[in-house]
């Protein structure tokens, strides 16, 4: 194997895409999931029915105690840690902000950026040639709702996207001399199961492509970033939206 790699939220869309893919290219995956083990578990048979190596870890990301866990098992199992795809995360309630409960704003932010930074941490832990390790990658899985606000139906989300920009500028920075890369690809609307086909469709006709983006073509460029390829990129926002800023 040429690496070990811990992709959140990899049962299913984005993530299960990039767990594949990540693994047809030699390296071991942690695919973590937080409710469908089963979906989980069909993630790992495939990578391995295709030769290749793969657990998986039932953690909350936004728990902290669940995450260390995971990376632990994952060293143990797998072998050291070189790459961490945080893909973990949750739209939460379509509504305007007025209609917002403090409850639904702290549980998304714990999910979508509390979460992100937790794992981004314990993966430095281990990557950093400041604490021993030989260097990785980071590719922080955010969303082209950072920049059109979602105005309507998901402010919230938008913002946690945002704040996901705004952290991987800094860590990028912090941890380049460390032998860590950190980017982010920011999808447009893709065909998983978060939207619903109603907003697929609606949301088909504003790209310039006049089509929603499949799985595989944002785990592409997740991989891209993961990849010695991208080797000399670091603070990087890779926007794959068909043409939609």
């Amino acid at each position: 194997m040429t690496g070990v790699t811990i992709v959140t939220g990899g049962s299913r869309g984005i993530g299960a895409a990039t767990a594949k893919l990540v693994a047809s290219h030699g390296h071991a995956v942690c695919v973590n999931y937080v409710n469908d083990k089963d979906a989980a578990d069909k993630v790992v048979a495939d990578i391995e029915a295709a030769g290749g190596k793969a657990i998986a870890v039932k953690a909350d990301t936004s728990n902290e105690a669940e995450v260390i866990a995971m990376f632990e098992r994952a060293e143990k199992e797998l072998g050291p840690v070189t790459g961490l795809v945080n893909n973990a995360g949750i739209n939460g309630n379509r509504k305007r902000v007025e209609a917002l409960t403090a409850d639904e704003i702290a549980h998304l932010l714990a999910v979508n950026v509390t979460g992100c930074m937790i794992c981004a941490r314990e993966a430095i832990k281990r990557m950093s040639t400041k604490h021993g390790g030989k260097g990785g990658a980071i590719v922080n899985v955010s969303s082209g709702s950072a920049n059109l606000g979602n105005p309507g139906i998901g402010v919230l989300y938008a913002t946690s996207k945002g704040a996901l920009n705004s952290f991987t500028i800094g860590l990028s920075q912090e941890v380049a001399s460390e032998g860590i890369r950190v980017n982010t690809v920011a999808p447009g609307m893709t065909r998983t199961d978060m939207p619903g086909e109603d907003r697929l469709k609606a949301q088909a006709e504003k790209i310039p492509m006049g089509r929603v983006a499949e799985p595989d073509e944002i785990a592409e460029a997740i991989w891209f970033l993961l990849s010695d390829k991208a080797g000399y990129i670091a603070g990087a926002n890779i926007r794959v939206g068909g043409g939609r800023l």
